[in-house]
C-alpha cells in the first residue's frame, strides 16, 4: 500500500495537514492530534443528535431568510446523512477533549460543510460555497449546541432503549409473578429463614421496583426536553435571531416526535447540567433495583446441590474451563456489572455537573458519554435479564415446599395464641431436634392435632391478619 495522501487546510492558527479523503477539516485534525487519550468516541446517538441539530438549524435559518436556500438544502442533506450514520467514521475525536465539546461541534460543522460542498460540485477542504462556521454553524455556538445534543441524544436513548427495556422487564416479571403466586416459599431476612411468602409476592416486589423505575425516569423527561440552543456563547443569544432557539427546538420536536422546547432560561441551560445530573441519579436508582433483582436470582439459583436450589436459571453456556458440567448465573452477573458501571458513571456526572464554571459547564463530553452509556446499558440489561433469565427460569417446587414445612419460624403464628415466650420455646425445640413445628406444638400439648393442622397452614401466613381469625373450627355434628 502506498503512503497516505494529505491536503493542506488553513485555520486561524496556520496550516494543517488533513487526510485527503477525510470529511473533517483543520480544527478536527488539530483535536485528533491533541487528544490521543482514551480512544473512546462519542456514541452513535450523540452523532445522530448533532446531525439533527444542524439540519434543524439550517432549515430555520433558511426560513428566517438568513441562509441561501440552495446552501441550506445542501447542508440539510449532509446533516441528515450524518444523523443517519453514513459518516460516523469521520467523527474520530476522543471524548476527553476541550470541556465545551467545541472540537466535536467543529467536527460536525466540517463534515457537513465538506459533504455539502461535494453535493454542490465543489471539493473537500474548499470551504466554499458552504463554510463550516459561517453557514453550518450560523446562529449557533458550541456552548449551546453540545448541551442541546446531550439532551436530545439522552431523550432519544431513553425513549428508544431504556423505557422499552424496562417496560418489557416489568411485563415479564408480572407474568412470572402471576404464574407462581400459588407457591409458598420460605421468606428470608438477613439471609436467614423468616415467615413464608408466596413466590408470586416476591417476584411482584421486583415488578414494582421496575414499575417505579419507569416512573422515576419518565419524571425527569420534562427537564430533559428543554434545549439550550439559541443561547449561543454565554446564554444571551448574541449573533442569532431571537426566534432561532424556539424554532430549532420546534423543528427537532417535529423530526423526532419528542416534546423538545427552548430552555426557559439559557443561563441555566448552559452554565449547569442539572437535568443530566437528575437523570443520572434516577439511572443510579434503576441500577440499584436491577442489581437487587439480579442478586436475588443468583441466590435462589445457587446450587444445584449445596445452595438454595429454589430456581434453575436457563443454562446458557459452560461455566468453567476446568469443572465439567458447571453452569453459572451469567446474566445476573452481567446485570450486576452494568449496575456497578452506572454507579461509577453517576459519580463522574455528579462531578461534571457540579463543576460548571459561570456561564458554561466544561465537562460536557464526559457527561454526554457517561449519561448515554448508562442509559443504553441499563435498557439492554433489562431486556436481557427479562428474556434470558426471568422468562425461562424453572422452579424447584417440591424442594421449596419441603423447606417451608420444616421451617421452625412458622412458630411465629403461635404468638397471639400462646404468647411470644412459649412460641419461642416451640421454635427452639423444633430447631434443635430438626422437627416440624406442627409436631412439637402437639407434643407439648399446646394445640390439638386438628388445631395445629388448621393454624399452621403456610398459605394462611402469606396474607395480613391473625391466622386464628382466618380459619373456622370444624363443625360439630
Amino acid at each position: 500500500m502506498g503512503e497516505p495522501t494529505y491536503r493542506v487546510e488553513r485555520d486561524s492558527l496556520g496550516d494543517v495537514r488533513v487526510p485527503e479523503t477525510a470529511l473533517w477539516g483543520a480544527q478536527t485534525q488539530r483535536a485528533l492530534e491533541n487528544f490521543p487519550i482514551s480512544g473512546i468516541r462519542f456514541p452513535r446517538t450523540f452523532i445522530r443528535a448533532l446531525g439533527l441539530i444542524k439540519y434543524a438549524a439550517a432549515k430555520v435559518n433558511a426560513e428566517l431568510g438568513l441562509l441561501e436556500p440552495r446552501l441550506a438544502q445542501a447542508i440539510m442533506q449532509a446533516a441528515q446523512e450524518v444523523a443517519d450514520g453514513r459518516w460516523d467514521e469521520h467523527f474520530p475525536l476522543d471524548i476527553f477533549q476541550t470541556g465545551s465539546g467545541t472540537s466535536t461541534n467543529m467536527n460536525a460543522n466540517e463534515v457537513i460543510a465538506n459533504r455539502a460542498n461535494v453535493l454542490l460540485g465543489s471539493r473537500l477542504g474548499a470551504k466554499s460555497p458552504v463554510h463550516p462556521n459561517d453557514h453550518v454553524n450560523r446562529g449557533q455556538s458550541s456552548n449551546d449546541v453540545i448541551p442541546t445534543a446531550i439532551h436530545v441524544a439522552a431523550y432519544l436513548e431513553v425513549n428508544d432503549t431504556l423505557l422499552p427495556g424496562l417496560r418489557h422487564l416489568h411485563s415479564t416479571l408480572l407474568q412470572k409473578a402471576q404464574a407462581w403466586d400459588h407457591l409458598v416459599k420460605t421468606g428470608r431476612t438477613h439471609l436467614m429463614d423468616a415467615m413464608p411468602v408466596r413466590l408470586g409476592q416476591e417476584i411482584g416486589g421486583w415488578a414494582r421496583q421496575v414499575e417505579l423505575a419507569i416512573e422515576r425516569v419518565e419524571g425527569t423527561l420534562p427537564r430533559l426536553a428543554e434545549l439550550a440552543i439559541g443561547g449561543t456563547a454565554v446564554g444571551t443569544g448574541i449573533n442569532t435571531h431571537p426566534e432561532f432557539g424556539r424554532r430549532v427546538a420546534a423543528t427537532l420536536a417535529e423530526l423526532t416526535g419528542l416534546p423538545f422546547r427552548e430552555a426557559t432560561n439559557h443561563f441555566e441551560a448552559q452554565g449547569a447540567q442539572d437535568a443530566a445530573v437528575e437523570l443520572s441519579g434516577q439511572l443510579k436508582t434503576v441500577a440499584a433495583s436491577l442489581m437487587k433483582i439480579a442478586n436475588d436470582l443468583r441466590w435462589m439459583n445457587s446450587g444445584p446441590i449445596a445452595g438454595l436450589q429454589e430456581i434453575r436459571l436457563p443454562a446458557l453456556q459452560p461455566g468453567s474451563s476446568i469443572m465439567p458440567g458447571k453452569v453459572n448465573p451469567v446474566i445476573p452477573e452481567a446485570v450486576r456489572m452494568v449496575a456497578a458501571q452506572v454507579f461509577g458513571n453517576d459519580v463522574a456526572i455528579n462531578f461534571g455537573g457540579a463543576l460548571g464554571d459561570f456561564e458554561l459547564n466544561v465537562m460536557l463530553p464526559l457527561i454526554a458519554h457517561n449519561l448515554l452509556q448508562s442509559i443504553v446499558i441499563l435498557g439492554n440489561a433489562a431486556r436481557v435479564l427479562a428474556d434470558k433469565a426471568i422468562a425461562g427460569f424453572t422452579v424447584n417446587e417440591a424442594h421449596i415446599t419441603a423447606l417451608v414445612d420444616r421451617n421452625p419460624i412458622l412458630g411465629t403464628v403461635l404468638n397471639p395464641l400462646i404468647g411470644y415466650d412459649r412460641a419461642a420455646e416451640v421454635v427452639k425445640k423444633a430447631l434443635a431436634e430438626g422437627r416440624p413445628v406442627k409436631e412439637v406444638v402437639i407434643e407439648m400439648g399446646l394445640l390439638s392435632p386438628e388445631e395445629a393442622e388448621r393454624l399452621l397452614d403456610p398459605r394462611l401466613m402469606t396474607e395480613p391478619g391473625f391466622t386464628k381469625d382466618k380459619v373456622q373450627p370444624p363443625s360439630e355434628h
